[in-house]
C-alpha cells in the first residue's frame, strides 16, 4: 500500500518544503520501490493540481514542491550498492545525499565527484549534469553514468544503457527530468577516495584583474585541480581548490599557484577523505535559502567578462557571486554524446540575490553578452531564451523528439519543460 501522507498528518511539516521554497502539497507519496513509483505516478495522474518530483529537494528550482498538487518523494529509494567486489560499478537509488554516497564508497576506494554539497539527492543532480570539486579530473556525474533505470509518464519501467534504449539514455543525461522518474542509476566510479583541499581567503582591490587571474590560474592546472571561487563582498573572496589524489607532493605543486593569484589573507591545506568534502548534514528543509538567481557559461574570464562581472558587483549583487570551474575531463565528451551539449566552457558563473527584482536581472543582463550556455540547475528564471541556452544547436530539437515519444502528454513539464507546447497543457487537461 502507498504511503501517502496529507496535510493533518505530523509528518507533512517535515516533507511539505525544500531548500529554496515552502510547500503545501496536497499528497506527498513516498514509493519504497520501483513499482510503488510506478503506482505513485498513476495515482499523481488522477489527483488534481500540479506533481514535483522530489530526491532531494536542495535544488535551487524549487520545483520539487507545490501548492496543493503531488510531490512524490523518492527519499526511501536510497540504497548504495557495489554492483561486483573489486569493480569501480556502483548502483545509487536516485533519493541517497551526494554526502551518503561519498561516505559509503570510501571504504570500497571509491568516489564519483558530484557538486558541492552532501545534501544534494542523487536523482536531480544525476540528470542535469553535476559541476564538482573533481569534475575536471573525472567529468560531469552523469560522465560517469553507464545506466538508468526510469518510469515513463505510461507507468512502463525500462532499462537505459548505450545497447538499450540509447536515444532515451542520450537525454536523460542532461534533461532527465523532463522524461520520467529515474530510480535507480548505475555509475562507474574512479579510484580517488581522498583529495588535497585548500581554502583560500583573498582580498580582492579590483574584482576584474583578480578574476582574469584567477581564471588564468585555473586554466593553467592540470586537470588534478578543481576550484570553485566565492565571492564574499567588501573586497574578499573565498576560494576551496581541490587535487584529486592524496599525493601530498604534488599537492603542494599544483596548489601553489593559487597562492599568486592575489594577497591571501587566510589560508588553510589538508588531505581528507573525499567524504569529507561533501559530507551531508541531514538537516530539514524550511525554504531556508530563498532568492533568485541568474547563471550562464563561460569559456574564459577574460575581457569584457571580467569587466562586466566587476559591474555587477557594483551594482550590489556581487556579495552572493560564485565560479565554479569546469574544462578538464569535461570537455574530453564529445558535445553531442549527452544532453548536456556544454563541452568547450572552463567556468559556470552563478549571481544570487535574495530576492526578484528588476534591478537584479537588468545588472544581470548586462553580464549575459559575455556568456556562453546554460546550465539549467543553477537558473531561476524559465524562459524559452534561456531553454535554448541550456540546450543549444540540434540539441533541444532532439529532446523534443525524443519527448514527443515517451511523454506524449507533457507529464512532466515542471524543471526547464522541453516539449514545445504551452507548459500548462499537460496530463488531464
Amino acid at each position: 500500500m502507498l504511503d501517502i501522507i496529507r496535510p493533518g498528518d505530523p509528518r507533512h511539516a517535515d516533507l511539505r518544503h525544500v531548500y529554496t521554497a515552502t510547500g503545501a502539497p496536497a499528497a506527498v507519496v513516498r514509493p519504497r520501490s520501483t513499482a510503488e513509483v510506478a503506482e505513485a505516478l498513476g495515482f499523481a495522474r488522477d489527483a488534481e493540481g500540479p506533481l514535483s518530483i522530489r530526491s532531494g529537494g536542495h535544488g535551487i528550482s524549487s520545483i520539487s514542491t507545490n501548492q496543493h498538487g503531488t510531490v512524490i518523494d523518492l527519499s526511501r529509494l536510497d540504497t548504495i550498492e557495489r554492483i561486483s567486489p573489486g569493480s569501480g560499478l556502483v548502483r545509487i537509488g536516485p533519493g541517497a545525499r551526494w554526502g551518503e554516497v561519498a561516505a559509503a564508497l570510501y571504504p570500497w576506494g571509491l568516489a564519483i565527484s558530484s557538486g558541492d554539497s552532501g545534501d544534494v539527492g542523487v536523482g536531480g543532480l544525476a540528470t542535469a549534469g553535476g559541476i564538482g570539486l573533481m569534475s575536471r579530473a573525472h567529468g560531469l556525474t552523469i560522465d560517469s553514468v553507464t545506466a538508468v533505470e526510469i518510469v515513463t509518464a505510461d507507468g512502463s519501467v525500462l532499462t537505459l544503457d548505450n545497447e538499450q534504449h540509447p536515444d532515451l539514455f542520450w537525454a536523460v543525461r542532461g534533461a532527465g527530468a523532463n522524461l520520467g522518474i529515474v530510480t535507480s542509476l548505475e555509475f562507474r566510479a574512479s579510484h580517488t577516495p581522498a583529495v588535497a583541499r585548500a581554502t583560500l581567503q583573498y582580498r580582492t582591490d579590483r574584482l576584474a584583474p583578480f578574476l582574469r587571474a584567477w581564471g588564468e590560474t585555473v586554466e593553467a592546472a592540470p586537470r588534478q585541480i578543481s576550484a570553485f571561487l566565492y565571492l564574499m563582498g567588501g573586497g574578499f573572496a573565498l576560494a576551496t581548490v581541490v587535487r584529486a589524489g592524496d599525493d601530498p607532493t604534488a599537492a603542494g605543486r599544483d596548489l601553489a599557484p593559487f597562492l599568486s593569484v592575489a594577497p591571501v589573507v587566510g589560508r588553510h591545506a589538508e588531505l581528507l577523505p573525499y567524504a569529507d568534502v561533501v559530507a551531508a548534514t541531514r538537516a530539514p528543509h524550511r525554504g531556508q535559502q530563498g532568492g533568485r538567481t541568474h547563471s550562464g557559461l563561460a569559456v574564459h574570464l577574460d575581457g569584457e567578462l571580467s569587466e562586466r562581472l566587476e559591474e555587477l558587483a557594483r551594482a550590489g549583487f556581487g556579495e552572493l557571486l560564485q565560479i565554479r570551474s569546469v574544462g578538464g575531463a569535461v570537455n574530453d565528451v564529445p558535445a553531442d554524446a549527452t544532453a548536456y551539449a556544454h563541452r568547450h566552457q572552463n567556468f559556470s558563473i552563478t549571481a544570487v540575490a535574495p530576492y526578484a527584482s528588476q534591478a537584479f536581472d537588468d545588472a544581470w543582463a548586462a553580464v549575459h553578452p559575455s556568456l556562453d550556455g546554460l546550465y539549467l540547475s543553477f537558473e531561476s528564471a524559465f524562459t524559452p531564451e534561456r531553454l535554448a541556452e541550456a540546450f543549444p544547436g540540434t540539441t533541444l530539437q532532439r529532446l523534443r523528439d525524443i519527448k514527443k515519444q515517451i511523454d506524449p502528454d507533457n507529464v512532466f513539464h515542471q524543471n526547464f519543460p522541453v516539449a514545445d507546447v504551452p507548459a500548462e497543457k499537460s496530463a488531464g487537461e
